[in-house]
């Protein structure tokens, strides 16, 4: 009985104190963003993707994630996809967004590198080149195979870290790991349980998002309870935790040097034409 009472304690310190963590790092009231509504938090570009003119004769694929607006940037974050073909000198970007009804999967509904309302984007995937250029036709694929373009649901999901996941799940050669903090990334239908972890490269057990596992090379083994996932990264070693995502070496890919010039908001600007 003791035994198990100090594991339960064990536990819920593990899912309780990132959340402190991530309370001392950017506490409440101190936050700039919390002067923002949606309507004047700032989206412009960040300046994380490299100019697509720039770049032109090359292929390019980002995946991004940032934190969501206000108290649920706390806990969660949200993530889209972009990418360009060869010869192209715009991206086209793809997320869910839950407001508005219809179709919640959203092509160009920002600026590709845009701040999410008043937050950075970090770069969870930055392929280029040949390798790109095969991935585009499968990713374009994947967010048409969406099984929930018409449902949205912030909590457990599916929203939009269950799309992006799907989209990893079905083009494995992509190399995504999200982050612990990635809420929904791990729903499924009650009727479907079992399959594929959203790096495409490993196994996982959930139900609806809410209690499961994930064992892989890129996740490394991840327990999720109600939602909020806790686990080891044995690829590049970390902690993987609810409300800050990771604890140890840094996973998320850096631009490259390569990038040339920061994508400019002109060049964004032609995207939502």
């Amino acid at each position: 009985m003791k035994k198990g009472r100090t594991l339960l304690l064990g536990l819920l310190a593990v899912l309780v104190l990132p959340f402190g963590i991530s309370l001392a790092e950017d506490p409440p009231g101190e936050k700039t963003k919390e002067k923002y509504t949606w309507r004047t938090a700032p989206r412009h570009s960040s300046g994380v993707a490299p100019d697509p003119v720039a770049l032109k004769n090359q292929a390019v694929i980002m995946v991004m994630a940032a934190n969501t607006f206000g108290w649920r940037g706390y806990f969660a974050v949200h993530p889209w996809v972009i990418f360009k073909r060869a010869g192209e000198t715009s991206y086209s970007r793809y997320d869910v967004v839950g407001w508005g009804g219809g179709n919640v999967v959203r092509k160009n509904y920002a600026l590709p590198d845009g701040l999410w309302f008043g937050s950075k984007p970090q770069v969870l995937v930055d392929q280029r080149g040949e390798a790109a250029a095969q991935l585009i036709p499968q990713i374009e694929a994947a967010i048409q195979s969406y099984p929930f373009p018409s449902t949205y649901r912030s909590y457990p999901g599916p929203n939009s870290n269950t799309f992006v996941a799907h989209i990893g799940r079905e083009v494995p050669d992509l190399d995504l790991d999200m982050p612990a903090n990635a809420i929904g990334k791990d729903y499924r239908r009650i009727t479907n349980p079992v399959g594929m972890s959203s790096s495409g490269q490993g196994f996982q057990a959930n139900l609806l998002g809410v209690f499961g596992f994930s064992v892989g090379l890129e996740e490394g083994i991840e327990l999720n309870l109600l939602g909020l996932n806790v686990g080891i990264d044995f690829n590049r070693p970390a902690l993987r935790l609810p409300s800050i995502g990771r604890l140890g070496m840094d996973n998320v890919a850096q631009p490259r040097p390569d990038a040339g010039a920061k994508t400019a908001e002109a060049s964004g600007a032609q995207v939502m034409q």
